[in-house]
């Protein structure tokens, strides 16, 4: 009854037959004499098949285990779920990112050993589950025979560092998840451990956030705040992107427009795409593990698998990109991505105003951002606390947020692709964040965030004119999304989105020890000589 209601429950075709053959806690070598403890889910009466690897620091057990490892194998998917190093079982240190290829390559060896693997071997998983795909899967010879991707990307660092801010209320989130996840009862919804870990965002330095979240370091958040410098090469290890283009490997990907990794992963489609490797892509409505997300993604995942690796090939009828259209409710199918579209330039006026004329003259638009009253975030790609869409209207209302507002659309504007903004600005202090939020205000004056993104300025990056003015160059995360008629576009221009993106303190002292900080006085720029601008990819059926 179980397994049926997980099947309704997910979408999935009803699988019938006996219950899979598990075999728990199998113990694979690696090179330097760790052992790794991995569970084999098995069709009953299999001999010898292909084996479908995932490899998480998450445990072998609960909603993993039964949405992979029982789901897949009932449905005709052997499939072996491995506790990474350091992590439920398997030996030595889970230091997140490290060793993954050379562990994952062991593993992928041993497997093929075995008499119950044919040598054919696919992957799939989720987020970190992801990354241990990409650490295997450019490098892998003979190659997998199909990779499921689902909200991750082939690089992490530019989602630690967006913009080169750390992004210190996913990085704090995930360093108290992995922190206590093997805990008694860690797994238990717990509102009072979720308020301390959010109050720890506040604490400075914020590498003491580990501690003041948990109880104690994590080793994870020490080095994302040790190792933030634009040149700092440390994370190497984990940047599988220059791979990207020659990887062999059917792909599939499943994210979300309020995902933490929907830049990046867009990114990984369209490199592979360029390369001639015919990838495909689902994006949905959906944050980072939004439950909504997990039935598209399990159908997505195990239809895929089952074509390239039992030689179902009905799930492959569909167009290599599949996106839902906020704002209209509806799916969209393309055959690339983005999707044709003309780029339009909405012009930041005096005086608040947005729109497609430039102004002649004006003198420019002035605000302080002070470190010690952070502007504060609200909504978009989060791991925990209130994510995705929010009204905008509190942040709004506050001095250190510049808000520029489009007139009523006549009709209704599609826009489909990557957003990016042009801000010709002078600060006070060559230390400064500008960030940029383009949000939907419908008709009774209610403003949601729609995409946003950020840029951290430091002396002689932008270079600055003979008046010291920068042209500062922030990316948003890309979108599809429909402004209803009647509604207007509004753009925000601020100084940082605490505690999103860690505040900027105004000085070159490092995010380890950074305490004291400095109000940093902005003048933002918008007439004809220096026109600051967001540029829309606008979509014509």
């Amino acid at each position: 009854m179980l397994d049926r209601l997980v099947d309704k429950l997910l979408g999935l075709p009803r699988a019938e037959g006996p219950k899979p053959v598990v075999t728990r806690d199998l113990a694979v070598p690696m090179p330097d004499g760790v052992t790794l403890l991995a569970d084999r889910y098995a069709p009953a009466g299999t001999t010898s098949a292909p084996v479908v690897l995932i490899r998480t620091p998450y445990g072998r057990k609960g909603v993993l285990s039964k949405l992979f490892g029982d789901t897949f194998a009932r449905h005709g998917l052997q499939t072996v779920i491995q506790s990474t190093r350091g992590s439920f079982g398997s030996g030595g240190e889970f230091r997140p990112f490290h060793l993954e290829r050379e562990d994952g390559m062991a593993t992928a060896a041993w497997l093929r050993a075995q008499p119950w693997c044919d040598g054919n071997l696919a992957m799939a998983g989720a987020s970190y589950l992801g990354h241990t795909q990409w650490a295997i899967g450019p490098y892998l010879d003979p190659p997998l025979a199909a990779m499921c991707l689902g909200v991750t990307a082939s690089e992490f660092v530019s989602t630690f560092y967006p913009g080169g801010v750390l992004a210190a209320d996913n990085m704090v989130s995930w360093s108290a998840l992995i922190g206590r996840q093997e805990e008694r009862f860690a797994a238990l919804p717990n509102p009072l451990r979720k308020r301390r870990t959010r109050r720890a965002m506040s604490v400075l330095p914020l590498s003491g956030a580990d501690v003041a979240a948990i109880g104690k370091p994590v080793r994870f958040l020490q080095d994302v705040t040790a190792h933030f410098a634009p040149d700092d090469d440390y994370w190497a290890m984990s940047d599988h992107s220059a791979e990207a283009a020659k990887l062999d490997v059917p792909v599939s990907m499943v994210t979300g427009w309020y995902d933490l990794f929907v830049r990046g992963q867009l990114r990984d489609f369209r490199t592979l795409a360029d390369a001639g490797k015919a990838p495909r892509i689902t994006i949905g409505p959906w944050a980072h593990g939004e439950p909504a997300s997990l039935g598209p993604m399990m159908r997505d995942q195990l239809g895929f698998l089952r074509a390239h690796l039992l030689g179902d090939r009905t799930f492959l009828q569909r167009a290599p990109v599949r996106l839902f259209l906020q704002g209209a409710n509806s799916w969209l199918d393309f055959e690339s991505w983005p999707p044709p579209s003309t780029a339009t330039a909405s012009h930041l006026r005096p005086i608040g105003g947005l729109g497609e004329a430039v102004i002649g003259e004006a003198r420019p638009t002035r605000f302080t951002y002070d470190p010690a009253d952070p502007t504060p975030a609200v909504g978009g790609p989060l791991l925990t606390g209130e994510w995705k869409q929010r009204d905008n209207q509190a942040v709004e209302a506050r001095p250190d947020v510049l808000v520029f507002t489009g007139e009523p659309l006549p009709s209704d504007l599609d826009v489909i692709g990557d957003v990016t903004a042009t801000v010709h600005v002078r600060t006070e202090l060559p230390h400064a964040d500008v960030y940029v939020r383009l949000c939907d205000v419908d008709t009774s004056g209610v403003s949601r965030n729609v995409t946003d993104g950020i840029l951290r300025l430091r002396p002689g990056f932008p270079p600055a004119d003979g008046e010291g003015v920068v042209t500062a160059q922030v990316t948003l995360d890309p979108t599809a999304y429909r402004f209803r008629r009647g509604h207007r576009l509004r753009v925000q221009v601020a100084g940082g989105a605490f505690p999103r993106f860690a505040r900027n303190h105004g000085t070159d002292e490092p995010v380890t020890s950074a305490v004291a900080g400095k109000p940093n006085r902005f003048e933002i720029f918008h007439d004809a000589t220096r026109p600051s601008k967001i540029t829309l990819p606008v979509f014509n059926r």
